[in-house]
């Protein structure tokens, strides 16, 4: 089994992102697709983690790959998708390893999944793993953490998640570098009334902007815009989260 670092955190992961609208972002990336991609049909949705998103990707009429690093996300994907006959196709492969049937029309990675690989080496692999699988004309949309967001919200800052059967205590601790390891543990209300602990943790890394563009220019990208989280307003200062979304370049250009 692949040790991921996220054997507890995917049983409390839909819990503790029920704020998330995958439906409004699916939306975006539709629109997205539908605007700047030559081809339209096949996306794959990297670092798909329980499958929301893959889920609402294919009731708009794509064919999806999910692929993710955590045998319990893939778990939880999968009861999702049971039953539902959506075209889903869902793979357990590292990021960095990623070997696909064939090339896609969009790659998407969304919700800060880039900023969980271990150092710039594994974002360099993983860009080039996706130009090698995303046809040409196709999109890559990915988000990244912003220097403001590791520094002054996430920072050395504890939070606490008080759930209907659970409980998250959520420790972070700040690296001079602008990376950010995060502590959880988990406090699961048992049938008997009883509580079980469970813990995980994992780093977020804070990559340069210069660095990311650079190395998606020599993997084939084209930058279309960068925007403030999911809204495609300008980044600010303030900005918590930046949308990249880039096409890839033809071969014969």
């Amino acid at each position: 089994m692949i040790n991921t670092g996220y054997e507890s955190f995917a049983r409390f992961y839909d819990a503790l992102t029920d704020n998330v609208d995958h439906e409004g972002i699916a939306q975006l990336v539709h629109s997205l697709v539908q605007k700047y991609a030559d081809y339209k049909e096949v996306i794959l949705d990297l670092a798909c983690g329980t499958g929301a998103l893959s889920e609402k990707l294919a009731q708009k009429g794509y064919d999806v790959v999910g692929v993710d690093n955590s045998p319990e996300m893939l778990e939880m994907a999968q009861q999702r998708l049971e039953g539902k006959d959506l075209p889903v196709t869902l793979l357990l492969q590292d990021m960095t390893k990623l070997d696909l049937y064939g090339a896609v029309d969009c790659t998407v990675c969304l919700l800060d999944s880039l900023n969980h690989l271990k150092n710039k080496q594994q974002l360099q692999k993983a860009f080039e793993r996706v130009s090698m699988f995303t046809c040409d004309g196709g999109l890559f949309v990915f988000d990244l953490n912003t220097e403001y967001k590791h520094r002054q919200i996430l920072a050395d800052n504890a939070f606490n998640f008080d759930k209907q059967d659970f409980f998250c205590a959520w420790q972070n601790e700040l690296a001079e570098n602008g990376d950010v390891h995060i502590y959880l543990d988990f406090f699961s209300k048992e049938k008997d009334g009883r509580y079980t602990r469970s813990s995980d943790d994992f780093t977020e890394i804070l990559f340069d902007d210069d660095f990311v563009q650079t190395e998606l220019e020599k993997c084939g990208f084209e930058l279309i815009g960068r925007f403030d989280d999911f809204s495609l307003e300008p980044v600010t200062e303030t900005s918590q989260r930046v949308l990249w979304v880039c096409k890839k370049r033809s071969a014969n250009k």
